[in-house]
C-alpha cells in the first residue's frame, strides 16, 4: 500500500470514527416524526373501538396499557418502515423531508430505535394484558414492516390489497386485549378497513403518480394506468359500502350506525364516481384529493358511531375494577 492510500485510508477511518462520535442531531419531534403519528392516531382510534366494542369487564389500567402497547407497536412499524424506505423516501416529494433522507437522524438510530420499541411493546402487551393480543400485534408489525415494506411495496402493484392487511388488524388486538379471543365482530371491523384501504391509498397514488415512478414503486396508476386504477376504486367502493354496513345487518350494530353507514358508502361510491368520470387531469387531480380526504371521514364516521352506540353505552359497566 502506497503511503498516499495509506493516508487515505487513516483519513477515512477518522473520518468514520468521528461520525461514530459525532453526538445525534435528531430532536424529540424527529423521533416523534419517525413513529409516523398520524397513521399510529388511526391505528389507536380502531383498536379502542375493538376495545371497548368487546365483550366483558376490562379494568381501566389494563384497558390503557393495551392502548399504549398497541400505539408503540405502531409506531415501532413506522419506524422500521421509514429505515427501509430511506432511499425511495429521498425520491419522493411528499417524503424528502421525514428525518432520515432529510439527515437528521441516521439510518442506524433508526433501525435501533424501531427494533427497540416493538421488542418494549410486545413484551408488555403480552406479560400484562394477553398473549394472544401480542402475538396478534407482532404479526402486525412483522407483516407491516417486512411483507409490505420489504417485499410488496416494491414488487407488485397489489402492494396496498395485499399489506392492508397490517392496517386492519388493530380493531383485532384490541378485541383480543379485552377477551383473549377473536370474534366476528372484530373480523367484520377488518374487513371494513381491509376494503377501505385500496381506494384511499389509490386515490393519493392518482395525484402523486410521478412520485412514485421517479422512486420506482410500482403503485396501481403507475404500472396499469390511471383508467385501470379509476376503475379499480370505484370497484372497491362498491365492495366496501355493503361491507360497512355488515355490523348492522348481522346484528352487532344499531340502527343508528345502520343508517350512518349506508349513507357514508352511498357518498364513497359518489366521490368514486366522481374519480371514474373525471374528464381532464385537473378534473382527476380534485376528484382524486375529494375522494382520499372524505375516505378517511368515511371510516372515522363509522368507528366513531360503532364506538358510541355500542361501546360507550355499556362502557361504565364493562370497565369495573
Amino acid at each position: 500500500m502506497s503511503i498516499a492510500s495509506e493516508g487515505l485510508s487513516s483519513s477515512a477511518q477518522t473520518d468514520k470514527t468521528d461520525a461514530r462520535l459525532e453526538p445525534s442531531m435528531a430532536s424529540v419531534g424527529d423521533y416523534i416524526a419517525l413513529m409516523k403519528p398520524r397513521v399510529m392516531s388511526l391505528v389507536v382510534f380502531t383498536a379502542l373501538v375493538g376495545l371497548v366494542v368487546a365483550p366483558g369487564q376490562l379494568h381501566p389500567v389494563i384497558g390503557f396499557t393495551a392502548l399504549l402497547c398497541i400505539a408503540v407497536g405502531a409506531g415501532a412499524a413506522g419506524a422500521l418502515n421509514m429505515w427501509y424506505d430511506a432511499d425511495v423516501d429521498a425520491m419522493m416529494t411528499r417524503t424528502a423531508r421525514r428525518p432520515i433522507p432529510a439527515g437528521r437522524i441516521a439510518p442506524g438510530e433508526a433501525l435501533g430505535f424501531g427494533v427497540t420499541l416493538a421488542a418494549f411493546s410486545i413484551v408488555i402487551l403480552g406479560l400484562l394484558v394477553s398473549w394472544l393480543a401480542a402475538a396478534l400485534l407482532a404479526f402486525t408489525i412483522f407483516f407491516y414492516a417486512v411483507v409490505y415494506t420489504m417485499w410488496l411495496k416494491r414488487t407488485t402493484p397489489q402492494n396496498i390489497v395485499i399489506g392492508g392487511a397490517a392496517g386492519a388488524l388493530p380493531p383485532v388486538i384490541g378485541w383480543a386485549a379485552a377477551t383473549g379471543a377473536v370474534g366476528i365482530e372484530a373480523i367484520l371491523m377488518f374487513l371494513i378497513i381491509f376494503f377501505w384501504t385500496p381506494p384511499h391509498f389509490w386515490a393519493l397514488s392518482l395525484y402523486r403518480t410521478s412520485d412514485y415512478a421517479r422512486a420506482g414503486i410500482p403503485m396501481l396508476p403507475v404500472v396499469a394506468g390511471e383508467k385501470e386504477t379509476r376503475r379499480q376504486i370505484l370497484l372497491y367502493s362498491v365492495v366496501l359500502a355493503p361491507v360497512g354496513t355488515a355490523p348492522w345487518l348481522l346484528g352487532y350494530a344499531g340502527s343508528l350506525y345502520g343508517v350512518s353507514a349506508i349513507v357514508a358508502g352511498l357518498l364513497m361510491i359518489g366521490f368514486a364516481v366522481r374519480v371514474r368520470l373525471a374528464r381532464d387531469n385537473a378534473a382527476l387531480e380534485q376528484a382524486a384529493r375529494h375522494l382520499f380526504a372524505y375516505s378517511i371521514l368515511y371510516l372515522f364516521l363509522l368507528f366513531a358511531t360503532l364506538l358510541v352506540t355500542h361501546g360507550l353505552g355499556s362502557s361504565f359497566g364493562r370497565f369495573g375494577g
